[in-house]
């Protein structure tokens, strides 16, 4: 497909706080409630009827995977809860739903501090031993982001849905992300085996901690931090996490030398780095996706507990998604997270200048990398120009997150997505679409569809998913978050 040149946007564009149903019009609502109920039927593809388990992901021909996560069962519950919400469901079917659901976790294998492990077969709800894709053998794994986002979802179930209130909370109570604090760094590890596993890892009390620590704030792992600080965790652990790695030497491994000033807060240094990127200066996130940066945000209102920090940053953020497709990389379209690949596979997308990882996570299966150097520990390279950028992939449940900051801009990128491209089916938006060649991942996959969903609901309903879920954390979280300044200024 010939590619499109930018276009303006300003007029799209909002740097606000969340944009609720109030700022959609007669016609945005329409529209966007229609996505909601095409998007809720995907699960529909994907929800194993007996168990109430979704598969991870489903093709448009209804071939289910054999395999589901935490995260995925999850987003099922949120959207169930926000299919209520927004009418697509009555709250008898609601209650039937996740009721079946919270029976198969009932039954289900868990490890210590009442962790899920990370697989589980969705037609019976046992654990997975081996991969269903190749056969090879798995090694029971506890994640604590995977963990987070189920117990999001059973702490929403709680309070959206009384006739399951009690067995949501006996499912939820039960689970402690202080597992996971490592008091030595002060963060959470990323998960644990209870088997001890090949490569790094460190035994303590009969399980085998990952030596990885998430240490990047602007990263969906933080969901976890923010449950672990609810449940008693040091409140210092939130000022642990990296706003950027500090602009030393010792970090020029990274494509951008940050600017910033060190504030301190509850006693802990914390330097306030950001990127500077197209005149804005944005707290990065690890790749550079929309799903790192705005997953927490739509069931915890950062941007309004934070009006210095979130409330500054998910803006940029979303405007620096839109300024790189548009202009810097000149696809006429935009929303880079990870996704299905449409040449075949899983790819991580995102806008590389954002991102701190080294050869982070591209927009495009070329793989257009920046190298902006480190001041004078080493030289970059010039940026590309956006003739670099071919085979851009972008991914429809981005827009779906950018909705309460960008809200027409993100409907706009939508109505125009869909237009041009055969990526719209049954169940909603398909996974991803290269903007070039039009071939699209013709896939619905639990997760992104569930972040598509959360996303239209808030949007229409005022951030109903965030007041369900924020009292869960505010009277720890809240504090921390609106004590601090991002950035330099």
């Amino acid at each position: 497909m010939v590619r499109r040149l930018a276009i303006a946007f300003a007029a799209l564009f909002v740097i606000a706080a969340p944009a609720h149903a109030a700022k959609l019009s007669r016609a945005e609502r329409a529209t966007l409630q229609r996505y909601a109920g095409d998007t809720w039927r995907s699960f529909d593809l994907m929800v194993d009827a007996r168990t109430g388990l979704p598969a991870d992901n489903v093709t448009a021909g209804g071939e289910r995977s054999g395999y589901t996560s935490p995260t995925n069962i999850g987003a099922y519950l949120w959207s169930t809860v926000g299919a209520h919400e927004t009418g697509l469901i009555s709250r008898g079917e609601a209650d039937k739903r996740a009721g079946r659901t919270l029976s198969t976790l009932a039954r289900m294998e868990r490890g210590p501090a009442g962790q899920f492990f990370n697989w589980y077969d969705p037609a019976t709800g046992t654990r997975l031993t081996t991969w269903p894709p190749d056969g090879s053998a798995l090694t029971p794994f506890l994640s604590s982001v995977d963990n987070a986002w189920l117990a999001v979802a059973l702490n929403i179930v709680e309070r959206a849905l009384p006739e399951l209130s009690g067995r949501a909370h006996a499912l939820v109570a039960p689970m402690d992300f202080g597992f996971y604090y490592d008091p030595a760094v002060g963060q959470l590890r990323g998960g644990a085996w209870t088997e001890q596993p090949s490569g790094c890892s460190a035994a303590q009390d009969g399980v085998w901690f990952t030596c990885n620590h998430y240490d990047v704030v602007n990263s969906e792992p933080r969901i976890a931090t923010y449950l672990a600080i609810a449940g008693g965790v040091p409140q210092t652990a939130y000022f642990h996490l990296n706003r950027t790695f500090p602009p030393t030497c010792d970090f020029s491994w990274t494509e951008t030398q940050p600017v910033g000033t060190t504030r301190t807060y509850l006693g802990v240094d914390v330097f306030e780095g950001a990127y500077q990127y197209r005149g804005m200066r944005v707290v990065p996130s690890w790749g550079g996706s929309m799903f790192e940066a705005l997953m927490p945000a739509l069931f915890v209102p950062e941007a309004a507990w934070g009006p210095r920090s979130w409330g500054v940053n998910h803006p940029l953020y979303v405007r620096a998604q839109i300024e790189h497709g548009l202009d810097e990389a000149g696809y006429g379209y935009w929303g880079f997270s990870p996704s299905d690949n449409p040449s075949g596979g899983y790819s991580a997308y995102g806008v590389d200048a954002i991102g701190m990882q080294a050869d982070g996570y591209p927009s495009n299966n070329d793989n257009t990398f920046v190298d902006h150097g480190y001041g004078d520990c080493r030289a970059g390279k010039p940026d590309p120009p956006p003739s670099a950028y071919t085979n851009g992939v972008v991914t429809p449940h981005a827009s779906f997150l950018a909705l309460d900051y960008a809200p027409h801009a993100a409907l706009d990128n939508l109505a125009k997505l869909r237009a041009h491209f055969a990526v719209y089916g049954s169940g909603g938006f398909f996974d991803a679409v290269n903007v070039d060649s039009g071939q699209v991942a013709r896939s619905y996959l639990a997760l992104d569809q569930g972040m598509a969903m959360a996303g239209a609901v808030n949007a229409l309903t005022g951030d109903a998913l965030q007041k369900l879920f924020a009292p869960a954390v505010q009277d720890r979280v809240r504090p921390l978050i609106a004590m601090e300044q991002f950035g330099a200024g």
